[in-house]
């Protein structure tokens, strides 16, 4: 996953060190040499994450990461801040200030690459949802203002796996503090039945266990939809450093190490209960907002205004973050004979189910809508060529592995579906020029048998015959 850092420290030596550890890594690095340069990045260049050195002389890293907190717009950005000062109240101090995670010079690169990838990822979740309630403004939908450091952190739900009696107590009493609800589970399996079928704030695991495998927990919340965004925060020791890395890319999102610093865990809990509650919000907001008016009511799916409005807000932010993002656009093969031959309510069936199947396939901050009677648009922000192409791949295969069920007589039945891709071109393109290449691609795919993904590329010549053939999106595709 690529991501923008701005790395900032007063001595040039540090940042070029730092910048080209995270340049091998394939991350687009930007660099301040002061705290007020920082902020003045912070605003010019959208990075994805900060990395911040705590000691500078002008303005030092605690008053930066309060600012850059304070402000609307950029509260957002993971913070990590970087520092010599190892000791445990500039931690705690750095977290309060609305840091995400405090590095301690000099920086395992291990516990580095993983933690800006973990943070990365969060972001671009939360990203994805602030995108859309701006769309929601744009829609004339009412937003309501309300930010991470404004939530409670207190009363929450915590589950916590742990054998060791001695820690289990300290971290019970100490998350008592918050009039928190501390469920303590010693066993992987019975912990994973209460976290699907209760609702929780935060999860903390052990990786330590004696006769349990942590990893393995985190990997199985990560795998369903009802634990997919619980907030997991590792303990571990300082041998699990490699073990902790591995876990921030299974998906957990902190970590704390032994001996356990009850200041710290407090802490990073509450920054943890905070980011979930704070992500809770933004969607509870957004849906109940938006599904009346900006939903197709059959499948569930965003409606045409609401992805047209969307992409528009895409292509303007990726002039602004440089980042590219991807279409797919598809429809249902010979959906018109499924109407003719079984009926409406056979198509009806037909219409929920590929919706389903193909939301199923999808990442949780891409989105998809219904711009037609069986015509779709799947929108990848932050993709590739590569990427896109493996998840065109798996929506057509979703939807032929399996005949559709349907509630007439003479199903089930087979279904295919033709798919068109392209990228948007970043400050190159119009909305007309992105769909245009998407429908001449789902055209391609439909002349050269359906069932199958094209691709279309900005600058490409097309083929005289698809010239001659186009049907554009915003017109029904009738027998397709």
């Amino acid at each position: 996953m690529s991501a923008r850092v701005l790395v900032v420290d007063d001595l040039l030596p540090n940042v070029k060190l730092m910048a080209a550890k995270l340049s091998s890594e394939y991350f687009d690095v930007i660099t301040a040499t002061s705290g007020r340069q920082a902020l003045e990045q912070v605003k010019a260049a959208s990075p994805d994450i900060v990395l911040l050195d705590v000691m500078m002389p002008d303005m030092d890293g605690f008053e930066v990461c309060e600012r850059i907190k304070a402000d609307p717009e950029t509260l957002h950005i993971p913070i990590v801040m970087v520092t010599a000062l190892a000791d445990s109240e500039n931690r705690v101090r750095g977290l309060e200030a609305g840091a995400d995670d405090f590095l301690t010079k000099p920086v395992n690169d291990i516990a580095l690459f993983a933690r800006v990838r973990s943070l990365v990822r969060l972001k671009l979740t939360i990203d994805q949802w602030r995108l859309r309630e701006n769309t929601s403004g744009q829609l004339g939908v009412l937003k309501n203002n309300f930010s991470v450091r404004t939530e409670s952190y207190e009363m929450a739900r915590i589950l916590l796996v742990e054998d060791c009696a001695t820690d289990c107590d300290r971290i019970v009493l100490t998350l008592a503090r918050d009039r928190n609800t501390v469920i303590k589970v010693d066993d992987c399996t019975e912990a994973f039945e209460r976290a699907r079928s209760e609702k929780f704030d935060l999860i903390m695991v052990s990786l330590t266990l004696a006769e349990e495998d942590g990893l393995r927990f985190c990997s199985q919340l990560r795998s369903l939809e009802s634990t997919r965004q619980v907030p997991v925060l590792l303990v571990g020791d300082d041998a699990d450093l490699k073990r902790i890395a591995k876990g921030l890319e299974l998906g957990a999102n902190d970590y704390v190490l032994r001996p356990i610093d009850r200041n710290e865990i407090l802490a990073r809990a509450r920054s943890q209960i905070r980011q979930k509650r704070y992500q809770d919000r933004l969607q509870a907001n957004y849906e109940a907002n938006l599904s009346m008016a900006l939903t197709d009511s059959l499948t569930g799916l965003y409606n045409r205004r609401y992805v047209m409005a969307h992409l528009e807000r895409l292509l303007d932010r990726s002039g602004e973050t440089n980042k590219q993002f991807a279409i797919i656009t598809f429809d249902i093969d010979h959906f018109k004979k499924v109407n003719d031959t079984y009926g409406h309510a056979a198509g009806d069936d037909v219409l929920r189910e590929f919706a389903a199947r193909v939301s199923g396939s999808m990442r949780n901050f891409d989105l998809m809508g219904r711009v037609g009677g069986e015509e779709f648009i799947a929108i990848l922000p932050d993709t590739n060529l590569e990427t896109v192409l493996m998840v065109a791949e798996r929506f057509r295969v979703a939807i032929a592995d399996r005949p559709f069920p349907i509630s007439v007589p003479g199903g089930p039945i087979a279904v295919t579906t033709s798919l068109g891709v392209t990228l948007a071109e970043i400050n190159g393109d119009t909305l007309a020029d992105l769909l245009k290449r998407g429908d001449d691609a789902l055209y391609a795919a439909k002349r050269n048998g359906r069932n199958r993904v094209e691709l279309r590329m900005a600058g490409a010549e097309l083929p005289e015959e698809d010239k001659l053939n186009v049907t554009p999106i915003n017109a029904a595709h009738g027998g397709s």
